[in-house]
C-alpha cells in the first residue's frame, strides 16, 4: 500500500477545492497566448491573483486584453500575429527578451460556419488553427524559450461530440474520433513534436461550453443565453425551452472559464507531465434543473417541454461511438431563427439604446446564436470523467447555475448585456 498523501485545498468565492500551493513555487513566468478570448481572459485573472508566484505574465495576441483598470504591473502585452512566418515572430520574441516557464495556449480561429453548421468547415479549422499553433512554437525554438511545461487547451470535440453519440462518459483515454478532421489532433501533434525537441513537458486540458465574459460573443454559451431571458422579459414572454425531454433531462458537463483555469494552472505546476485532463466544473447540471432558476432571476416564467409540443426532428451524421443507431434531437424552434424575428430584433435594439450595450443590433447571429442551439440539445450526454484528475490530487469544484449568474453579471458590467435583475437567486 502507498504512504498517505496529505493534500491542502483552499476555496475562493464559489469555487472550492482549490490548491494551496507549496512556498517553493514562486517567481515563476508565463506566456498567455489568446489571453484576449474567453479562456485567455480568465486565464490571466487567475494567475494575477498571486503575484509572488507568478513574477511576469507575458500575454501574446493580437489585441491587448481587456482589463478596465489596466494591466496588473507584472503583466506585459506583446502585439504578435501568429499567421505570420515563425522568423517573424521569432524576432519580437528575442527583441522583447520574452521567457517562459510554463505557456497557456489559448489562440483560435472560428472560419465562418458551413451550410451544415458551426463546425462543418473542417479542413479550414484544421488548417488555420494547425498554423497557429506551428507558427508559434517553431518561433519559441528560434528564440530559445523553452518552457518546462506546455499547456494546450482543447475540448470536447476531442470525442467527436459535434458529430453525434459518443461513449459516456467521456474518458482520456477514448481514441481519436476520425470520421472527419479535427484541428485538436494535428495541434496535439505539434505540441507533442516541440516538447520532445525540447525537452519540454505538455499537458492538454478539454473543457466543454465554456462560461465566461468577454467582449468576443463568438463560442460563448453565457451570452445568448443572457440575451435570451432579457429579451423575454422584455417581451413579456415565458422563457421557453427549444428541446424535447430529452434534451431538458440531459447531463450537462459545463465548463466555467475561472474554474478552467485554476485547473490548468494545477495542471502545469502539480500534475504529472505529458496528460490530458478533461477540465469541468464538476457540477451535476441538467437544464431541467437550471430553467426555472434562470427564469426567476428575471422574473418571468419558465415552460419546459409540454406533452403537446411539436418538434423538428435532426439525425447526427455519424455515430461516434462506432455501434447503435444515429443521435437524434429534436427542437420547437431554432435559436437562430428566434434572433432573427423582428419583434427580437427590435426589443434588442430597445434594451441596448436603454442600457448603452455594446451591440446596438444582434451580430453574427447564425455563429452566435448556433452554439446554444449545439449545446441546448445534444443527441448524447456529455458527461466527462474526472477520474483521472482526481486520482493524481484535482479536487476543484463550482456549483455551475452559481457560477452563470456571476458571468452574467461580469457580461453586464461589460455592456454586453442588460443588467441581470435577480428577482428570485436561490441554490442548493
Amino acid at each position: 500500500m502507498p504512504d498517505s498523501i496529505i493534500q491542502q485545498i483552499q476555496s475562493r468565492g464559489i469555487y472550492h477545492g482549490l490548491p494551496v500551493y507549496p512556498p517553493r513555487l514562486t517567481g515563476l513566468t508565463a506566456i498567455i497566448t489568446g489571453a484576449n478570448g474567453i479562456s485567455g481572459h480568465y486565464m490571466l485573472r487567475v494567475l494575477s491573483q498571486d503575484p509572488q508566484r507568478w513574477k511576469k505574465i507575458v500575454c501574446l495576441s493580437r489585441r491587448p486584453p481587456l482589463i478596465p483598470e489596466g494591466l496588473p504591473e507584472n503583466v506585459e502585452h506583446i502585439p504578435v500575429d501568429f499567421l505570420k512566418e515563425p522568423e517573424e515572430i521569432a524576432n519580437v520574441l528575442k527583441k522583447r527578451s520574452v521567457t517562459a516557464d510554463h505557456v497557456f495556449f489559448f489562440s483560435y480561429i472560428q472560419p465562418p460556419p458551413g451550410k451544415t453548421g458551426l463546425w462543418a468547415n473542417a479542413e479550414e479549422l484544421v488548417r488555420v488553427n494547425s498554423l497557429l499553433v506551428s507558427n508559434f512554437v517553431e518561433a519559441l525554438k528560434l528564440a530559445n524559450v523553452k518552457p518546462k511545461r506546455f499547456m494546450l487547451q482543447t475540448g470536447a470535440k476531442n470525442y467527436g461530440i459535434h458529430l453525434g453519440p459518443t461513449k459516456v462518459p467521456q474518458e482520456e483515454s477514448d481514441p481519436r474520433i476520425t470520421l472527419e478532421p479535427n484541428f485538436y489532433y494535428p495541434q496535439e501533434d505539434i505540441v507533442d513534436r516541440f516538447c520532445k525537441d525540447t525537452g519540454s513537458a505538455w499537458n492538454v486540458c478539454m473543457p466543454g461550453p465554456i462560461l465566461g465574459a468577454v467582449p468576443d460573443a463568438a463560442m460563448n454559451l453565457a451570452f445568448p443565453l443572457a440575451v435570451y431571458a432579457a429579451v423575454c422579459r422584455r417581451l413579456g414572454q415565458a422563457l421557453e425551452f427549444p428541446g424535447d425531454i430529452v434534451s431538458w433531462q440531459m447531463n450537462q458537463s459545463m465548463s466555467s472559464s475561472v474554474m478552467n483555469a485554476y485547473m490548468e494552472e494545477w495542471a502545469v505546476l502539480l500534475g504529472p507531465p505529458d496528460q490530458k485532463y478533461n477540465t469541468y466544473d464538476s457540477s451535476a447540471f441538467t437544464w431541467e434543473k437550471l430553467w426555472p432558476r434562470l427564469a426567476g432571476w428575471y422574473g418571468i416564467e419558465d415552460r419546459g417541454p409540454q406533452d403537446e409540443d411539436d418538434y423538428i426532428t435532426t439525425e447526427t451524421r455519424f455515430v461516434p461511438r462506432g455501434y447503435g443507431p444515429k443521435g437524434i434531437t429534436k427542437k420547437k424552434f431554432k435559436m437562430t431563427d428566434w434572433a432573427k424575428r423582428d419583434e427580437v430584433q427590435k426589443a434588442w435594439e430597445e434594451l441596448a439604446e436603454e442600457h448603452g450595450l455594446a451591440q446596438e443590433k444582434l451580430a453574427d447571429v447564425d455563429r452566435v446564436f448556433g452554439f446554444l442551439d449545439g449545446v441546448l440539445c445534444r443527441s448524447v450526454p456529455l458527461n466527462f470523467s474526472m477520474d483521472k484528475s482526481r486520482k493524481l490530487g484535482w479536487h476543484g469544484f463550482v456549483d455551475t447555475s452559481e457560477s452563470l449568474l456571476e458571468v452574467f453579471r461580469d457580461l453586464a458590467k461589460i455592456k454586453m448585456v442588460p443588467p441581470v435583475p435577480e428577482m428570485s437567486v436561490s441554490f442548493n
